[in-house]
């Protein structure tokens, strides 16, 4: 369930970013087989409208007119992505537990994350604060997709 929360916090930041993050992961085999979320991403068509999704995402982010993340569908699209992430990262008796807590952390982080951003953007500027914060957040979401879980 970890996973599904961690997630969710990097779906408070970019929001399409799970889904490329799953595609990769689909494809290595590392989410869970038991789950549908997690075969709808291993098909090719979707795991390339993810990382397409996930690109434009990150390039419209630098741009002026981006409007923050917390607006009503920045934040829809993250409770959309977090959950299904959440869910596809999730034991499959656990889909529903694994979309809820992603889906709080992303709505969470989303407001945090865009205060944290604006700071940054005062003190930086918007271009550099979007590029580091791509780099943290597709670097986050592709060990969490990729991260194997321990069975006991």
């Amino acid at each position: 369930m970890l996973r599904s929360i961690l997630m969710g916090l990097v779906a408070g930041q970019r929001s399409m970013t799970p889904l490329a993050a799953l595609a990769g992961a689909a494809r290595r085999g590392t989410l869970p087989h038991d789950n549908p979320e997690a075969r709808l991403m291993a098909l090719p068509v979707i795991a390339a409208g993810g990382v397409a999704m996930a690109a434009a995402e990150m390039a419209g982010d630098k741009m002026k007119t981006a409007p923050d993340r917390t607006v009503f569908l920045g934040l829809l699209a993250r409770v959309i992505t977090s959950g299904f992430a959440g869910a596809a990262l999730a034991p499959s008796n656990r889909r529903l537990a694994g979309a809820t807590l992603g889906i709080g952390a992303a709505i969470g982080a989303s407001y945090l994350g865009l205060a944290a951003r604006k700071w940054a953007i005062r003190r930086w500027g918007q271009t550099p604060t979007g590029f580091a914060e791509d780099a943290i957040v597709f670097a986050a979401a592709t060990m969490i997709a990729n991260a194997r879980p321990k069975r006991f």
